[in-house]
């Protein structure tokens, strides 16, 4: 369990630690209220995974306008998903309101597969922590972040080179 804060206050992240090498564990997100996708959707390609606790707030907004502009420069193998807590019909409003249209935004939401499996579901917020995975196109991770102070920028420039690396 990786330790980490929100404005300096220790905060619960509940799952396993992950670091580079270990198998990509699967899970089930909403890509809407009714229909949900899992690891396996999006096989076969480089995957670069941008955890953000909500859409609507300063930081992740940078970060998923950062991961849609980085996605074009990155072809057709790569796939770039933002997976947070807001609920489907509100990333897909700010997806619109924002432009975003490269980076795909899943809702975890629900059942907290991906925050349990990913060690990034803070318990006493029931949000998910900031952090970067980068998974090869074998589901094996390459890349991880997991952000010590919540309100922090992720490495981008680390992130998309771990994916430049592997197409």
């Amino acid at each position: 369990m990786a330790q980490a804060t929100l404005k300096g206050n220790p905060i619960t992240l509940v799952g396993p630690t992950l670091k580079a090498g270990d198998k990509a564990p699967d899970f089930t997100v909403n890509k809407n209220l009714l229909e949900t996708a899992s690891l396996s959707d999006y096989a076969g390609k480089v995957k670069l995974i941008s955890v953000v606790p909500s859409l609507d707030t300063g930081v992740c907004d940078a970060q998923t306008r950062r991961f849609n502009e980085e996605a074009a420069k990155l072809g057709d193998n790569v796939v770039i998903l933002t997976i947070s807590n807001d609920l489907p019909f509100a990333q897909s409003r700010w997806c619109g309101a924002a432009g975003i249209d490269k980076v795909i935004t899943l809702s975890d939401y629900k059942n907290h597969s991906f925050g349990k499996n990913y060690g990034v579901l803070i318990q006493e917020l029931h949000l998910l922590m900031r952090s970067i995975f980068v998974i090869d196109a074998d589901d094996n991770i390459q890349y991880v972040e997991y952000l010590s102070e919540m309100t922090d920028h992720p490495n981008y420039e680390a992130a998309v080179e771990a994916v430049k690396k592997l197409v």
